[in-house]
């Protein structure tokens, strides 16, 4: 007999209501923005900054849609993409250094939806657009870290093994120079300047070579050609690796991110939203140094006021402007941090960092509070922050570098790899603790070129996606509607609910919509009309057999469904084995693919046989199908 559970009638207006509920954010178009947020804590987004905003903006003869302050920025939303690049341009150079103004794409999906959850489908770079960044590598800096890390090691080693040496410094023609107390400590000395390189890394030193020389009591480390492309090749893969780890804590659907030349990066975040936290994470070179204080405050300010550094310290100045006596050599870098979480100093309430070092910092940290419980502790903030100035008429990219002593506490107890610091405030703590913890580069990269991808031919490859998927549509609906008659209709309502499902679902769970995914979804579209065809010739089978009209269709759908669970199924692990071992486009396809065999599997097994059993279900008789 023709019958349908009323529990299931329920199930499917439920899906229905969800389906349209999920899928409505997609008709709301997102509002082409400048975004600007400040980059110090002592920078504020208030009315007189939006003020001075919609002055700049009126003189070049740009008028924003609106300006308002949404949480901590402020965003100027404009009426097209043209308008938004020539407002960003404006707007760069009249901020300046402290806030920073970046391309975006804000939403306008009504806050009742989206405090359901429900939001816009994500798009693909291919489809929507989004950030496209160009960073360069600062290969003198990776250089220079790196000698100073030889210096580092080479004075430890040195210490070791009793050799008594007067300096151990990175020169500035790129070599280490030690000098030593003894002439005839000298052979000693060169076997372990050459170990203690070489334990680094350092395959462009030997004991013997044009690499290492001996004049009187100094030694003179110099890297070959060899090695120094090495460490430039490390130190952009290095940092390629720390920006994949920065990308995915923003959650950017697919990015890409790739090298282009010898020291340059490409990174494209597709429909990201907040533009200009992406830009800060992303090449945020802030980071911590553990140094010891060398001197007291009155005798960094005599060295100061005399021009007469002690040899082996700097000189630092603390959040107030006082000069402090520092070791020129770093205990302990950022490199060396395995987490870092922000939290709250039980004992002051003050905000805190609470660090953890790997097994090489712990062990020199512990060494040194081993040996210096009563002395003083210099803990340096260190950032990187780019800079744009304008020179006949041109953009020129550089920055400036930003070091101030945090912290100078008395080591009051032993520690090694977890401990924590204070002297930020809150936001630098919880801004700090997040770029530590997703690594740290391996040398210093700026910002040479920042856009918009392809606003104009994602617009017209969303058009062409969904033209073709709409052509699909209507084809099949004119086809079936001529062909089966009644359960031609039938099938058209289950494939108009199966196309709305499957944008709620890629809409609720984040799924990225890209071109590829278009012609998942079409191919999903032709999946689903070829179950609604296995029914409907299994109907007419059971008519031809001579089966009464109710029993023809209870029996066709009961006798299609085993056929159709088994064909999905094999197109399901195909879809998965896709989205597991494929990357980019693959991974695109397969998740339309996929998302579309499950909801067309409901669509065409229940909710066709639903509305089915309410046009020929009850008492009346019948005579015919119209199939």
């Amino acid at each position: 007999m023709l019958e349908f559970p009323r529990w299931k009638y329920v199930l499917i207006l439920i899906v229905v209501l969800l389906s349209v509920l999920y899928a409505l954010p997609n008709l709301y178009q997102k509002d082409p923005s400048v975004q600007i947020t400040k980059n110090r804590p002592a920078a504020v987004v208030d009315e007189a900054l939006s003020g001075r905003v919609q002055g700049w903006l009126k003189e070049a003869g740009i008028t924003p849609s609106s300006v308002s302050i949404e949480g901590q920025q402020l965003l100027v939303r404009l009426p097209d993409a043209g308008m938004q690049t020539r407002a960003a341009d404006v707007l760069r150079p009249a901020l300046g250094d402290d806030y920073s103004a970046a391309l975006n794409l804000v939403p306008t999906t009504p806050a009742w939806l989206e405090r359901i959850g429900a939001r816009p489908m994500s798009l693909g770079l291919d489809l929507q657009g989004g950030v496209h960044f160009t960073m360069q590598v600062d290969q003198k800096a990776a250089l220079e870290k790196r000698l100073d890390s030889y210096a580092d090691a080479i004075r430890a080693t040195l210490r070791e093994n009793k050799v008594v040496y007067t300096s151990a410094e990175r020169r500035p023609d790129n070599s280490v120079q030690v000098v030593l107390v003894n002439a005839a400590d000298v052979d000693r000395a060169r076997g372990l300047v050459a170990t203690a390189m070489t334990g680094l890394g350092g395959a462009g030193v030997a004991t013997a070579g044009p690499n290492l020389s001996v004049d009187g009591n100094r030694i003179v480390a110099r890297l070959s050609e060899a090695e120094t492309a090495r460490i430039a090749t490390d130190a952009i893969e290095q940092n390629r690796n720390v920006i994949a780890n920065r990308i995915n804590a923003i959650g950017v659907s697919e990015p890409v991110l790739q090298r282009q030349g010898e020291d340059r990066l490409v990174i494209q975040l597709p429909g990201l939203q907040d533009t200009a936290e992406a830009k800060r994470l992303i090449g945020a070179t802030a980071t911590l140094e553990f140094r010891a204080v060398t001197g007291d405050e009155a005798q960094a300010a005599a060295a100061l006021a005399d021009n007469n550094v002690p040899a082996g310290s700097r000189i630092f100045h603390d959040q107030n402007g006082q000069p402090i006596l520092l070791s020129r050599r770093v205990l302990v870098s950022g490199d060396e941090l395995v987490n870092a979480q922000p939290q709250t100093d039980p004992q002051t309430g003050l905000p805190a960092v609470s660090i953890t070092l790997n097994a090489a910092g712990g062990k020199r940290m512990l060494e040194h509070t081993l040996e210096n419980v009563g002395n003083r502790l210099g803990i340096v903030y260190v950032e990187r922050i780019p800079t744009v100035t304008l020179v006949n008429g041109e953009e020129v990219r550089s920055s400036r570098t930003e070091e101030r002593v945090i912290s100078s506490s008395t080591i009051r107890g032993v520690f090694g790899k977890d401990f924590q610091t204070t002297g930020l405030s809150r936001e630098e703590a919880a801004s700090l603790a997040k770029q530590l913890k997703a690594g740290a580069l391996a040398a210093p990269m700026d910002f040479v070129e920042e856009g918009v991808i392809g606003p104009t031919l994602g617009a017209e490859n969303v058009a062409r996606g969904t033209q073709a998927v709409l052509y699909a549509f209507m084809f099949t609906l004119v086809f079936f509607a001529i062909y089966y008659r009644m359960f031609g209709l039938i099938t058209c309502v289950a494939l108009l609910l199966n196309l709305l499902m499957v944008v709620a679902v890629m809409s609720l769970f984040g799924a990225t919509m890209t071109l590829p995914g278009f012609a998942g979804l079409a191919l999903s579209i032709g999946m689903s009309v070829d179950a609604n065809v296995l029914i409907n010739e299994r109907i007419r089978e059971e008519l031809r057999a001579g089966l009464p009209p109710r029993t023809a269709i209870a029996t066709g759908y009961d006798k299609a469904s085993g056929t159709i669970f088994d064909s999905n199924m094999t197109a399901l692990l195909a879809g998965v084995a896709l989205y597991a071992f494929g990357t980019g486009p693959l991974r695109g396809f397969a998740v339309t693919m996929v998302i579309g065999i499950l909801t067309s599997v409901f669509t065409a097994v229940t909710v066709s046989r639903g509305v089915a059993t309410l046009i020929y279900g009850g008492k009346r008789k019948l005579k015919s199908l119209a199939i």
